[in-house]
Formats: C-alpha cells, sequence, structure tokens
C-alpha cells in the first residue's frame, strides 16, 4: 500500500526488535510477486534455493526423491526485508490495540498507553489472537487439531558431516507412524545466506490430545500453559522425552537434528476461518483472518495474497467498496486452503473423526504423497 502511494501506518503490538525470531518459511509465487511489487528481487534475496526433496527411512537410507525446486527462508529474514523497505517513522512498536471505533468517514484505533490513531481504513494483521477480529467476529475461533509441531533450528556449523551432505541441500522428510518430521535449509544468524552460516529448520508433527497436550504445557513449577509455553519454561523431562523419541523413531539424520538443538520448542496446531473480512472500513488480513494448518506452507504467502488483492481492490473502487470486494474474494480462498491444509494434517491427528479424514490419512502415509504435496501450492492457489 505504500509503494501504491498511499500513507500508511503500521502500530506494532511488541515493543522489543523482532529480527530475529527464528520459525522457517516456505515461500510460493504469491509472496515472491509481493515482493517483487515492494522492489525486492524475489530470486535471489529472500532464502536459500534447493532443487529437490528427499525422504529418509528410519535406518536413514534414502527411500524416496523428488525434484522440486524451491525457495526457502526465515521469517527473520523476510520482516528484515520488508522493514528496511518501509519508512522507519511511520512504523511505531509497544501499541497494544485496545477497540477500533468507526467515526463519519474514518476509522480510529485506540491503544492502551492512551493514544489514538485516525485513517481512512484500518487493516487488522494481528495474527490468531487478533483484537480486531475479536471486536468484530468474535464468533469465529481457533479449533485444536489434535496434533502439535516441535520446531528447532540447528546452526549449519553444528551438524555432522554425514548429516549436512545427506539432508543440508535438499527439503527432507522422514515418516514415523502417524508422524511426520521435516526440514530445510534457511537463513542464519543476522538473516546471513553465506554458506557455512545458515541454519537448519525441522518441524515434527506428532499426535497429541488435549490430556497430553496440558501435560506437554506444563513447567517445572506446576504451572499449566494452555494458551501455548514459552520454550525455556518447557520441562526438562518433556525435552528429554523428545530427544529420546527422536533417536527412536527418527532417521539418525534427523535425530541428530533434535539432539542438537538447543531450545527445542513446540506449537499447537489450529485451524480457523473467517466468514467475513471487511467490516466498514476495517478489514482482516493473514493469521487474523484465516489460519491453515502448516502443510501447505502457506501462511506468508497467503497474507502476501492477501496484501496484493487488497491493493488491487483499493485502486479501483472507494474504501468501503473495495474492501467488500476483497473481502468475497479472499474468503473463498481462505477457506479451500484451510481444508487442503486438514486433509494433509489427518495421517498426524489423535483422533481422526470422519471417514473422509480416514482416506486422508492413508494417502498421506506414502513418501510420493508426501513430497509431491506437502509445502507445495495447490493448483487455485497458483496465479
Amino acid at each position: 500500500m505504500h509503494k501504491a502511494g498511499r500513507q500508511v501506518d503500521i502500530y506494532e503490538r511488541v515493543a522489543e526488535a523482532l529480527s530475529e525470531r527464528g520459525a522457517g518459511v516456505v515461500t510460493h509465487e504469491e509472496l515472491a510477486e509481493a515482493f517483487r511489487m515492494i522492489g525486492i528481487n524475489a530470486d535471489s534475496e529472500l532464502g536459500v534455493s534447493v532443487p529437490g526433496r528427499i525422504t529418509l527411512g528410519q535406518d536413514g537410507s534414502v527411500i524416496g526423491e523428488y525434484a522440486y525446486p524451491q525457495i526457502l527462508t526465515a521469517w527473520g529474514r523476510l520482516y528484515s526485508l520488508l522493514k528496511s523497505s518501509f519508512p522507519a517513522d511511520h512504523y511505531h512498536t509497544g501499541k497494544q490495540l485496545v477497540r477500533v471505533l468507526h467515526v463519519e468517514d474514518e476509522v480510529v484505533a485506540e491503544f492502551a498507553d492512551g493514544t489514538h490513531a485516525r485513517g481512512d481504513m484500518l487493516i487488522g494483521c494481528d495474527g490468531i489472537r487478533s483484537c480486531v477480529r475479536n471486536q468484530f467476529l468474535p464468533e469465529a475461533e481457533r479449533q485444536y487439531a489434535g496434533y502439535i509441531a516441535w520446531r528447532g533450528l540447528i546452526e549449519e556449523s553444528a551438524l555432522s558431516a554425514k548429516t549436512h551432505a545427506d539432508l543440508f541441500g535438499r527439503f527432507g522428510f522422514c515418516l514415523p507412524p502417524h508422524e511426520q518430521m521435516l526440514g530445510y535449509p534457511v537463513a542464519g544468524l543476522n538473516n546471513t545466506l553465506e554458506k557455512g552460516k545458515r541454519r537448519y529448520n525441522f518441524v515434527w508433527y506428532r499426535p497429541a490430545d488435549e490430556i497430553e497436550l496440558a501435560r506437554l504445557s506444563t513447567d517445572d513449577s506446576g504451572k499449566v500453559h494452555l494458551d501455548g509455553i514459552p520454550p525455556p519454561l518447557i520441562s526438562k523431562a518433556v525435552q528429554a522425552e523428545i530427544r529420546e523419541a527422536a533417536h527412536r523413531l527418527l532417521a539418525p539424520q534427523f535425530a541428530e537434528m533434535v539432539e542438537r538443538t538447543e531450545q527445542p520448542f513446540f506449537q499447537p496446531i489450529y485451524d480457523l476461518e473467517s466468514s467475513q473480512l471487511a467490516f466498514g472500513r476495517v478489514a482482516l488480513l493473514g493469521d487474523a483472518a484465516f489460519v491453515a494448518r502448516p502443510h501447505c506452507g502457506m501462511g506468508v504467502s497467503k497474507a502476501a495474497g492477501d496484501a496484493i488483492a487488497l491493493v488491487n481492490a483499493l485502486a479501483n473502487h472507494d474504501v468501503e467498496e473495495a474492501l467488500q470486494r476483497y473481502s468475497v474474494e479472499r474468503v473463498e480462498f481462505g477457506k479451500r486452503i484451510v481444508a487442503h491444509a486438514r486433509h494433509l494434517g489427518a495421517y498426524m491427528q489423535a483422533q481422526i473423526l470422519t471417514d473422509h479424514e480416514r482416506k486422508m490419512a492413508e494417502r498421506y502415509r506414502t513418501p510420493e504423497a508426501v513430497m509431491t504435496e506437502t509445502a507445495i501450492a495447490p493448483d487455485f492457489a497458483v496465479h
């Protein structure tokens, strides 16, 4: 929107710098297109290129390969590129939104520090726990999917020569029964892409019903963190369990990844759908609008697609009509992405509830299906 000539102010809830948050990100064409619109070279600047995919058996041998060139990156690198392209004096940190008001032909954002901001429109990009969505669409609630994702980042230099040779240059998978481990190379500290200084990002999906989730979310003092346990508070016993399970269930190369990660952490997997994204002069975007399970690798790309659709709508219509047109287009897209991600994730659910889920679960037990559909944009997501 800034590049399209509009005055834009960003109000970030968090006060501290965000640039070193380390989640891995799979890129797709929508994301590349958005970065090209901003003026960033999507082919050389976004991340690490890999030529294809590999699946390892429990003994570490190769049981499947698939040629699929892709650029893989880290959240911190994308954030750094975006922030450097946006005027610093219009980026405001430590702004906790309290409520949004429509006042005549403007919208007003009120913040916890007593300040407010006015504008022609407000875009809620405030994530799965969106304050904006909670005000305008409180019935849209996240639904726990019945499994979690253990995550970690390991320095390229910390890997053994064999594991580096076997895995680092490709998108890798391992498929224990009812589980899935995947990983890929990403930018390193300070967003470097220099060889030898990059990192390997892994995501290990494991079933966990709500009772097990509560146990995993209990720290060493006995406190339960059901809204998400901070990584440093994960109990020593749980950390020991995950490392033991890695050696018992995973290919040795992936077990080494888990063993050498200083602070593995986990995230519960959720679905979230919104029935509409526009409310007068207010709109939802990104995870505030829809949250699909990560198997599509579409979270960041979906947000980029939302941004493109919003800018295009605003180029041809007044604000309220543009937001309504944006809503219709992206609600349909979001629902299809959520459904596709559910199919991909049925294999890991602690409880399979329907015949359709059982059919999908059987399909995604095979390396071929996993490699050709995981983190690949579905046909309806391609322009």
